[in-house]
């Protein structure tokens, strides 16, 4: 793996001013924040940080805003992030940073505000990113969930200063190596979801990458007509018939086994626990029908596969999970995973929101090896892609 510097190379900090870029854009509802996930993964980093000395200077965007707003301001989230680090937490204005940031001491954590308050943030504009340099001596980017852009606070600053991993952008990125770096073999990839044209260049790069892709959610019907099945009603892309198949053609050349259902559970209407519901064979879909998970016999093929792998890559529930009954074949195959990661059988690292919370949802979430939480920086890793903000730190010069 290419290498990147961490907090373990800083040396002593005492007195110096970090800019820590983190992620805090958390979801709100009348004043309250209802996840502090984001927050609470910002801890190792800050509270290590702030015990040696260091003056914590916290960048991070929230929301999408046109033009600086109340709404869109940090110092909505400066008194609830405070409550969960346990120490006083500075809200700093851009008016007066500099002056602000000045009367700071060793030790102290601020936030500064909305990185996205300035127009040229998003386009990592050299003045704005030399306006952010101007606050501190060293950078460490712990933002995983905002390496795919390169932006003034996540690549910028990393060739202004020098610059270090955070604790949790460390962990994302030893895992991510352990998965589809330089994993250990055989290696199995769950993808799921609605629609095989959002998952387009996952599904290409996977092929090539591991020996077993086992493919679920609505999408699994898009490959499964392409080869002749009948799916009736099932949310299915017809169009996107010919890609399944160079899908499908490209993983017979790299000797990648793709999994797909034989066994559906099957509705006619899309609700929870609906009279219609049934199991059958794939090729026993009525055409008044809509497949809406995986069927127990196909769940139980693929805990066998996932017995005989040694790394696992998860993104997408394999059925409607957010509906029961359809949440039976995530949450079972879920557990098998969970199941032999703690006997020491498998690494397994799953990403992205939906697949957070079917883990959640099944209770295994704190089982599997790694969960990330970034969504598009995962998304955009599992499709080989350069993360700006990644390549920037194993980059840096300073």
């Amino acid at each position: 793996m290419p290498s990147f510097r961490t907090l373990d190379d800083l040396g002593d900090v005492t007195g110096k001013r970090v800019l820590v870029r983190v992620d805090l854009n958390v979801p709100m509802a009348d004043g309250a924040v209802t996840d502090d996930t984001r927050f609470r993964a910002t801890l190792p980093t800050v509270t290590e940080l702030a015990d040696n000395g260091a003056i914590v200077l916290l960048l991070a965007h929230f929301g999408r805003p046109k033009v600086p707003s109340p709404e869109h301001s940090l110092s909505l989230v400066t008194r609830p992030y405070e409550s969960v680090l346990g120490r006083q937490v500075r809200y700093v204005d851009w008016e007066a940073a500099e002056e602000n940031v000045a009367m700071l001491r060793p030790g102290d954590v601020a936030i500064l505000e909305n990185t996205r308050f300035f127009g040229g943030e998003e386009k990592n504009d050299p003045a704005v990113t030399d306006r952010f340099a101007k606050l501190g001596d060293l950078y460490v980017n712990d933002a995983f969930s905002a390496a795919h852009r390169a932006h003034a606070s996540t690549e910028g600053l990393a060739h202004r200063l020098a610059a270090y991993a955070g604790r949790a952008m460390q962990a994302e990125l030893e895992a991510l190596e352990k998965a589809l770096g330089n994993p250990e073999r055989p290696v199995a990839a769950v993808v799921g979801g609605a629609k095989v044209s959002t998952k387009l260049e996952v599904l290409r790069h996977l092929v090539t990458k591991v020996d077993h892709l086992i493919i679920g959610g609505g999408m699994a019907n898009t490959f499964l007509a392409a080869r002749g099945v009948a799916v009736g009603k099932s949310l299915c892309e017809h169009d996107l018939s010919d890609t399944a198949l160079q899908i499908l053609d490209a993983s017979d050349q790299a000797n990648c086994t793709v999994h797909l259902p034989y066994d559906v559970v099957v509705a006619k209407e899309f609700a929870a626990n609906p009279p219609s519901l049934r199991t059958c064979n794939v090729h026993e879909v009525a055409p008044d029908e809509m497949i809406l998970d995986v069927g127990p016999a196909a769940v139980e093929a693929l805990a066998d596969a996932l017995k005989n792998c040694r790394t696992l890559v998860w993104n997408g529930p394999l059925g409607a999970f957010e509906t029961p009954p359809f949440d039976r074949a995530t949450v079972a195959l879920a557990q098998t995973a969970a199941a032999l990661t703690q006997s020491g059988s498998l690494v397994s690292v799953a990403g992205g929101g939906d697949t957070v919370a079917a883990l959640n949802h099944a209770g295994v979430a704190d089982d599997f090896t790694f969960v990330s939480t970034a969504g598009g920086a995962f998304l955009e890793w599992m499709e080989g892609k350069e993360l700006p903000g990644v390549a920037a730190l194993m980059n840096s010069n300073q």
